[in-house]
């Protein structure tokens, strides 16, 4: 689940590691599926001992850690992944610990409920060879309406959909694109190609918005409370919901209409069919 605030969360949340030297790499036992990591920890142990901190940055929905030997340490939590400088939800999920001196925080550690995450240690020349691939578009926080415009707006399919391509704006994911759609008045089943720069601008406002609220309050935690900041603790988000994972309950805008759930690329779609008015005629 973690998108944009979340994974921002944990960027920051790890801030005080940087300074830090490594001292080990462990990788806990773990009877669950196994993440991805790649070079396997032999290896990583080789690059990372020894080495010291000297940035964290974010990369879309990834946290990437720069470290002195100018190598990057990308972990991408994907569906239920967290970044932690705290105690984990329990040791079972822990895929990665980081220990570190000379800094306020340590260890860093990867948790993954579900196994899908990735622990991946880049070169530069990996890094440039990522960024220059089209897999990750402008981030949503520094894209321009323009760039919303070009980027979305020439897609053939239904908007929510398109708002979660990473090659296109890079960090929104399911949950904010139907908030920033309801936000906007837009149906999520209009399609991308057919909406207006006007539209494009408000999509883009809403975006801008509602990212950097929900980067305020530390991101969403939903009823199964897989994401957590860097702390071990929830966000606080989620009280300010209008649409998402509210189904059967009346809408805060309006005070008429009552939320639907429908299924758009096989992804949950929240959205208020009085506010959210189809404009399109034959949108099949």
């Amino acid at each position: 689940m973690p998108e944009l605030p979340e994974v921002e969360t944990m960027r920051r949340g790890i801030l005080p590691c940087v300074g830090g030297r490594v001292t080990a790499v462990l990788k806990p036992r773990s009877r669950y599926r196994p993440i991805v990591m790649e070079p396997p920890l032999p290896q990583l142990r080789r690059k990372l001992i020894g080495r010291r901190i000297e940035g964290v940055e974010r990369l879309g929905k990834r946290v990437a850690i720069r470290f002195d030997s100018d190598d990057w340490l990308i972990l991408q939590p994907k569906m239920a992944g967290l970044v932690l400088v705290g105690l984990p939800p329990n040791q079972a999920h822990a895929r990665l610990v980081i220990e570190l001196e000379g800094c306020e925080k340590s260890p860093i550690i990867y948790w993954d409920q579900r196994g899908l995450g990735t622990v991946k240690l880049w070169s530069p020349a990996d890094l440039k060879k990522f960024l220059e691939s089209g897999q990750l578009g402008p981030d949503a926080l520094q894209a321009s309406a323009q760039e919303f415009a070009e980027r979305f707006g020439i897609s053939r399919k239904e908007v929510k959909p398109t708002l979660l391509d990473q090659n296109r704006i890079a960090g929104i994911g399911n949950l904010y694109a139907s908030e920033i759609l309801h936000r906007c008045k837009i149906d999520p089943r209009e399609r991308a190609s057919a909406l207006t720069l006007s539209d494009w601008r408000r999509i883009h406002q809403a975006t801008v918005s509602i990212l950097e609220e929900a980067i305020r309050y530390e991101g969403s935690t939903l009823s199964d409370g897989s994401y957590r900041n860097a702390l071990d603790s929830p966000g606080s988000y989620q009280n300010a919901h209008r649409v998402y994972d509210r189904a059967g309950k009346k809408c805060l805008r309006c005070r008429s209409g009552v939320i639907q759930r429908i299924v758009q690329a096989q992804r949950s779609t929240f959205l208020c069919s009085s506010c959210q008015k189809l404009r399109s005629v034959d949108n099949s």
